[in-house]
């Protein structure tokens, strides 16, 4: 960026670099302390960029995604259990207790803020979490998808580590705060737990097609 004269740079980050916060919803003040490998790479991304608006006089926007979801989704915990579920509609693992909570924000909005962001920071360094403003348990998205698929008396078995997560690096409880990207006019459409219901239509409707 810098021998081309490119000197815009907007940073696809994550909730993962706050860790397992002491409590929730968590703003963009709380001390980053990821517990993951994932987590702390993007913190220690995060402050790469920081040195580098400093040095050499970039323009950085920094957005701590929730789990975002969507069409074409083909990785975690959404796309899991439909699988799951399509090898053995009787029972579905569970990885960790079930009582995981997590903010979910559906990709359209989710692109929404990411542009309006750059758009509207003048910052020369700028964070925001970005996130619906509610959250939702493992169990409750289990559920989407068992309704979604139109099963009944499925059996739910649970697989806890540690302290109730599905593996390490795994966190109990996250969810964001938004007041901060909502000053510049960002309003989700969707809430978490629509967001998870929608993706699961979307993908059950890619599989059978």
């Amino acid at each position: 960026m810098r021998k081309n004269d490119s000197s815009q740079l907007v940073f696809a980050s994550s909730s993962s670099v706050y860790g397992e916060p002491p409590q929730i919803p968590v703003d963009e003040e709380a001390p980053l302390r990821p517990v993951s490998v994932y987590g702390a790479s993007k913190a220690a991304c995060e402050h790469l960029i920081h040195a580098y608006v400093k040095l050499y006089g970039f323009r950085a926007v920094v957005l701590r995604y929730a789990n975002v979801v969507g069409p074409k989704l083909r990785h975690g915990v959404i796309w899991d259990f439909i699988n799951k579920l399509r090898k053995n509609p009787h029972e579905l693992e569970i990885l960790g207790d079930g009582k995981q909570v997590r903010s979910y924000i559906y990709i359209d909005d989710a692109v929404e803020a990411t542009l309006l962001a750059w758009k509207k920071t003048t910052d020369a360094y700028a964070v925001y979490n970005v996130a619906a403003e509610d959250w939702i348990t493992v169990d409750e998205v289990a559920d989407q998808v068992i309704e979604a698929m139109g099963l009944t008396n499925v059996k739910k078995t649970y697989k806890p580590v540690l302290h109730g997560v599905g593996w390490p690096g795994d966190v109990k409880k996250i969810a964001l705060k938004i007041d901060k990207i909502k000053q510049l006019g960002f309003k989700p459409q969707l809430n978490s737990k629509e967001a998870v219901k929608l993706t699961v239509r979307n993908l059950i409707s890619e599989i059978h097609d």
